[in-house]
């Protein structure tokens, strides 16, 4: 019973301080929230089809003109004016009524007859941060086209040895389709893996600027009052972490219930199956940032220190790259932050419909991970908790 009334006691002045610190809140309102739409909303147009660019030609010649015809041709774009001022094709995007704009030279023409590289230029909002994709992937994919069509009558103009090379074309084509992403979207793709990691980074933040705000201010002694053995620890541990997974269990519904039903995501998995996948995951993150805590001296640094790490999580949970040809070194690290498993298995779980038997590996590794982790947490704040009570001791 006693046991219980320490937790309870360290589970309410955990609620007090995270409601009274301004910045913890900001983190938690903004990250989750602000962070969760701002993602979605930029990658909203997930499939960009016919999108309304300009084509700013001063060629003017018949090989320009058929460029922009092929140009429009592509399902990314559509050439709304082929003809206009490059001040008129600035002003139409600043209006809204392109998305962007490709800027044809006048020596167009006159380069690719010399056998000499054509140059062109792209311009594109980035309102979304698709539209530039497909902009440069439709003007890449037009311009080879025109290559192709016009490199047989430029053979003549380079050097004997060059053209045998030139001219060899491959025997067999290769087209991959994604199993899971047949329409190529970039946001169906992209954006549920970055939900998790929003997950452990906001978590990670929270925990980090609570461990050094209480480092800060001396406030972590208090732990030790009833003694720093590891069973003391452990009821601290237990007290911090279940205030966390409360809070997070709230902002999980809102991420990876409410947005992918607004924003139109995969959405395969049965609610029961998440929540079965969530309880190591976020188990495992807060032992994990309990026991980094010791690199905490303040409230701030933690957000300079893990902001900027999103993308080298995706790529470490094998989303993005194949795990299998990630190099072992690097692989190692996939085994140690619990955000690396739980993506893929989310993505596994909620893109590919696996079901759980599907992503049994990755479930053993967050259990395996969770254990870990709060033995290391529980040493941790043994080691901090009995270094503050030193200093405290030595200063009176």
């Amino acid at each position: 019973m006693k046991t219980l009334n320490n937790i309870v006691k360290i589970i309410a002045g955990e609620f007090r301080t995270i409601v009274s610190g301004y910045a913890v809140l900001l983190v938690l309102t903004g990250g989750i929230f602000l962070y969760g739409f701002l993602y979605n909303y930029m990658y909203e147009p997930n499939v960009i089809r016919k999108a309304p660019v300009a084509v700013v030609d001063c060629s003017r010649t018949p090989l320009s003109r058929q460029y922009a015809r092929t140009l429009d041709a592509t399902p990314q774009i559509q050439v709304v004016t082929d003809n206009p001022e490059l001040q008129r094709a600035k002003e139409m995007m600043k209006t809204g009524d392109i998305i962007g704009y490709i800027y044809i030279p006048a020596d167009f023409d006159e380069r690719i007859g010399r056998g000499e590289e054509a140059v062109y230029i792209t311009f594109s909002t980035t309102t979304a941060f698709l539209y530039y994709a497909s902009v440069q992937e439709a003007s890449a994919g037009a311009m080879l086209a025109i290559n192709n069509a016009v490199r047989p009558e430029i053979v003549v103009f380079l050097p004997q040895e060059d053209v045998t090379s030139i001219l060899q074309i491959s025997t067999i084509k290769v087209k991959g389709i994604p199993l899971y992403n047949y329409t190529g979207g970039y946001g169906t793709y992209l954006i549920p893996a970055v939900l998790m990691v929003i997950i452990f980074q906001t978590l990670i933040m929270v925990i980090f600027m609570l461990c050094g705000n209480e480092w800060h201010n001396r406030s972590i002694v208090n732990y030790g009052r009833n003694g720093i053995s590891f069973g003391k620890m452990a009821q601290v541990i237990a007290g911090k972490t279940f205030v966390y997974v409360m809070l997070y269990v709230v902002f999980s519904m809102f991420l990876l219930g409410l947005l992918p039903l607004i924003f139109q995501l995969p959405h395969l998995a049965h609610y029961g199956e998440i929540i079965v996948l969530l309880i190591p995951y976020l188990l495992s993150t807060c032992f994990f940032g309990l026991t980094l805590s010791f690199v905490c001296t303040d409230s701030d640094a933690p957000l300079l220190l893990v902001a900027f790490f999103s993308v080298g999580l995706i790529f470490l949970s094998g989303v993005s790259y194949p795990l299998e040809l990630i190099p072992a070194y690097w692989k190692v690290l996939h085994y140690i932050f619990p955000t690396a498993p739980a993506t893929l298995a989310f993505v596994k779980l909620n893109s590919m419909n696996a079901g759980l038997s599907g992503i049994e590996q990755q479930y053993i590794i967050l259990w395996i991970q969770s254990v870990i982790y709060f033995v290391t947490a529980c040493l941790v704040y043994k080691y901090r908790v009995k270094r503050a009570c030193k200093e405290i001791d030595n200063l009176e």
